[in-house]
């Protein structure tokens, strides 16, 4: 973990309520694997905001969040050259090296940036991934675009499944999982989502979890769940956790 400060390069809608927010800074090899998260300190709010890392480099990390209340409405407003402090390299990401061939990546709405990160990892490893997006109608959608051009000419695939049939299948992810063969899954979204996928996997798994969050690194204790093995913090020891250990 590191403490630093970013600059905004870019912050700019990418639907009503999703934005894509670039920052430059030194990362100084923080993040070690793609599914970790920063959390963000705003000015005027006690609390920092966690925020789940959609991609990196040595110097940028970029952020895709959704407005969904006060300071998510304050990180939508702020200019290009505005500065945050933020604590980088958070969490327990995914498990590249538990992946076999042609793993399946499975998200939900805001659950979707951390596997960009995912599938650039797993592609460089010469994996070949199929995601599974999912969304409720057609005007949510976004890095569907960003997918493709990345699997472009791999032999992966990007499915979209939307709940109102506005676009791709009409259903949800697990309608889109039901012919596919993966070798193992990871996904990250909504609770429900995951109850769902538990239900029709075949293959072992990592789900990673959104929880409120304290610290985000562990001091506060505020975000644990219980596990098989005993209590976990989602923010320390997730929030990837392996499907043999989630109580459901």
């Amino acid at each position: 973990m590191i403490q630093n400060t970013f600059t905004v390069c870019s912050n700019r809608a990418l639907t009503d309520s999703v934005y894509r927010m670039v920052l430059e800074g030194p990362l100084e090899g923080a993040i070690t694997a793609p599914g970790q998260f920063v959390n963000l300190k705003l000015p005027g709010y006690y609390l920092r905001r966690p925020i789940s890392v959609c991609d990196w480099t040595d110097d940028t990390l970029t952020l895709i969040y959704k407005v969904v209340g006060h300071g998510t409405e304050a990180m939508a407003a702020t200019p290009v050259g505005e500065s945050f402090d933020l604590l980088a390299g958070l969490g327990n990401g995914f498990d590249t090296s538990l992946s076999g061939d042609t793993p399946l990546l499975i998200g939900g709405g805001v659950g979707i940036p951390p596997l960009y990160g995912l599938c650039k990892a797993l592609l460089a490893e010469g994996k070949t991934p199929t995601v599974i997006l999912g969304f409720n109608t057609a005007e949510e959608i976004f890095l569907k675009d960003e997918f493709e051009d990345l699997l472009e000419g791999t032999g992966g695939n990007v499915l979209v499944t939307t709940v109102d049939g506005s676009a791709g299948t009409k259903g949800f992810v697990t309608d889109a999982m039901k012919d596919l063969d993966g070798s193992f899954f990871y996904t990250c979204g909504p609770l429900p989502m995951f109850r769902a996928i538990e239900s029709v996997a075949a293959t072992s798994g990592q789900y990673s979890f959104e929880e409120r969050m304290g610290c985000g690194f562990g001091a506060c204790m505020g975000c644990s769940i219980q596990t098989k093995n005993g209590n976990k913090r989602v923010c320390k020891d997730g929030p990837v956790l392996m499907r043999e250990e989630i109580i459901w």
